[in-house]
């Protein structure tokens, strides 16, 4: 199993573990959906974002593209701009397609988005491509000590953000 797995497993935190097909050239987290015939407002993406040598994790739904201004207010960062997806992979230490907020390599400060806490269940990576984590958003908020806050423009055009 991966770390976000064995971390959530090691806290007893109740989840579960989905695993589907996923290729390299796939929109990850609409792939995602798809795959697990869920609605893309359940299923997230985790973004890490960064000001200066502050990173920050960012978890918003695949529907959604991170609103970068917002996303620093609630982290307390004067501004921010997103990662590069070789510095995500190097502090999450999950590849790009797989990075989960559980299990990082080092441990980011996490911020969620507000849409999460409408749903009983959210969907997460689990730590690799085609490895999902489905866990309640309160659950996720109390294990990562997370802030919640609208950080999202809704409903984006299907552009990507950067590091996933």
């Amino acid at each position: 199993m991966t770390p976000a797995v064995n971390a959530l497993k090691a806290s007893k935190i109740p989840h579960t573990v989905y695993s589907y097909e996923c290729g390299v050239d796939h929109d990850f987290g609409r792939h995602t959906a798809k795959m697990l015939g869920r609605d893309e407002d359940a299923v997230y993406k985790t973004l890490i974002f960064h000001c200066d040598k502050t990173y920050v994790t960012a978890v918003i739904p695949v529907s959604c593209t991170l609103n970068l201004k917002q996303a620093a207010k609630l982290a307390g960062l004067k501004k921010a701009e997103m990662a590069r997806p070789e510095d995500a992979e190097r502090l999450s230490g999950y590849v790009v397609g797989g990075i989960s907020p559980f299990g990082q390599k080092k441990r980011l400060p996490t911020i969620l988005d507000s849409e999460a806490m409408r749903h009983q269940e959210i969907l997460v990576s689990g730590g690799r491509r085609g490895l999902t984590l489905g866990i309640s958003p309160g659950d996720l908020v109390s294990f990562l000590q997370a802030k919640v806050g609208e950080i999202t423009d809704r409903r984006s055009s299907g552009s990507r953000d950067g590091a996933q």
